[in-house]
């Protein structure tokens, strides 16, 4: 633009003068001279401001050396003078990536892509497996006048720096960080691991390493099956010795790993973000571990199945215990149950002996108290009947028991009387006066109340005459 505008003025200054050493009018003469003058100016102008400002954009650093030989690093936003000097302008930040597709590199250009792109890298694992690995990696230069100067000298060009500094700093620690672990390591869990080491290593420096043989004796015997005559009496094959690499880290007399500094840190550039973002091994490896992956499933399947049946195992164990445990239980409550039983029917039986003894204790003693009450009653029945007996022994000795007899004799003619009145006689009686055949006479009924009453006497043995009691007792 600068260019542009000298250029205009240029011609506008040309023109002016040609057309002032023209002959012609001048009254049209006069507005072409303004004209040109003007247009001349602004060329001039425009020109000469580019020449002596230019504008900072945001997220650049830029490195000024103006036409008097000063330099400076302007990192604001906005016009900074260059005084017809020169002035490159570096990102504050940079990228180094190895993704798939084409290389290309973007130092200087306001674009979203990264600043260098190299496609995916090729490292070699320790061992001796290939892989291609995609990573990103992130610089930020140093923002001091004195640490970018010094950078800004030694490279003069983002391109330069990358090219390089970083991009061969990006590769080396990108391949020694996959010296330092298996391809089985990185994909049986230690991508992790790898990850953070090749952050370590792009930040403080590529360790120290040295590679060490390690021979492991194999303990478990490696038999031939060769032969099928043997059967499982197979003859050993093989060494029994594993040999194996590892990755030794040098350290120093107080244990810190030694490590080899990166050169673009001597410069203030450092690294604010590493990522290993995609790894992918060669064909061979894949199968392998997919072969790998298969036995490890299997053996997983068999482990399972295996718990599995030892679990069916265990479970028919604990069913029968289980079930042994519920006959047990069963049984127990059963005998429990009939030991209750009869413990109760033992413990009623022995109260109702007990019941049985008190009672028949209680009827025994009831019954002494009855026969003792018996014979009490008895004695005073006795006691009662000999003295009615005496006293009745006494009346009749005294008076032959007349009172009693005479009573007795009272309702004999009493009871006949009333026979006899109660009797059914006839109006006429016939018969003979003096004869010898009862024919229902008063008389002889009265004869005939006679011998009953001399009967009813006899019966009751008593005698009417008193002078044989009278003189029984004299």
């Amino acid at each position: 633009m600068a260019t542009i505008g000298l250029l205009v003025g240029c011609l506008a200054f040309i023109g002016l003068i040609f057309v002032s050493f023209s002959k012609g009018k001048e009254e049209a003469a006069g507005p072409l001279k303004l004209l040109l003058i003007m247009i001349s100016v602004v060329g001039f102008a425009f020109g000469l401001f580019n020449k002596i400002w230019f504008y900072a954009e945001p997220g650049y650093i830029y490195h000024v050396r103006t036409i008097a030989g000063v330099e400076k690093v302007v990192s604001d936003v906005g016009y900074n003078v260059h005084l017809f000097g020169r002035y490159n302008s570096w990102k504050r930040a940079m990228t180094v990536q190895a993704q798939g597709g084409k290389a290309s590199m973007h130092a200087e250009k306001e674009s979203s892509e990264t600043s260098a792109n190299l496609g995916s890298m090729n490292i070699i694992f320790l061992d001796q497996v290939d892989a291609n690995a995609e990573a990103s990696v992130r610089f930020s230069m140093p923002l001091d006048q004195e640490s970018f100067l010094k950078m800004a000298h030694e490279y003069r060009s983002p391109e330069n720096l990358l090219r390089t500094a970083l991009i061969p700093a990006f590769k080396e620690t990108l391949q020694s960080t996959g010296s330092l672990m298996s391809a089985e390591e990185y994909y049986s869990g230690g991508r992790t691991e790898f990850n953070s080491e090749f952050e370590k290593q792009m930040s403080g420096g590529m360790y120290v390493v040295h590679r060490e043989e390690v021979i492991t004796r194999v303990t478990k015997k490696r038999l031939g099956s060769a032969n099928a005559a043997l059967g499982r009496d197979q003859e050993e094959y093989g060494e029994d010795v594993k040999v194996t690499f590892e990755v030794i880290k040098r350290v120093d007399e107080a244990g810190v790993p030694l490590r080899k500094l990166q050169k673009f840190t001597n410069y203030g550039v450092s690294v604010i973000d590493a990522r290993v973002t995609d790894m992918r091994p060669n064909t061979k490896f894949v199968e392998r571990m997919r072969l790998k992956q298969k036995a490890s499933a299997d053996r997983a399947i068999a482990r399972e199945q295996r718990i599995q049946e030892e679990e069916q195992r265990l479970l028919a164990i604990a069913k029968g215990e289980r079930e042994v445990a519920q006959r047990q239980a069963q049984a127990k409550v059963t005998q429990i149950q009939r030991t209750t039983e009869a413990e109760t029917e033992k413990q009623l039986a022995i109260t109702e002996a007990l019941k049985f003894k008190e009672q028949a204790h209680i009827s025994k003693e009831t019954a002494q108290i009855n026969l003792e009450k018996a014979r009490i009653e008895a004695e005073t029945k006795q006691t009662l009947a000999d003295a009615e007996a005496y006293q009745k022994r006494v009346i009749l000795k005294a008076d032959n028991a007349l009172a009693q007899k005479l009573d007795a004799e009272i309702k004999i003619h009493q009871l006949w009387s009333q026979a006899y009145a109660k009797r059914s006689v006839p109006t006429n009686v016939f018969g003979a006066s003096g004869g010898s055949v009862p024919v229902g006479g008063d008389g002889e009924v009265k004869a005939f109340m006679q011998m009953l009453t001399l009967d009813a006497a006899q019966r009751l043995s008593y005698d009417r005459d008193m002078s044989q009691e009278k003189g029984s007792k004299r």
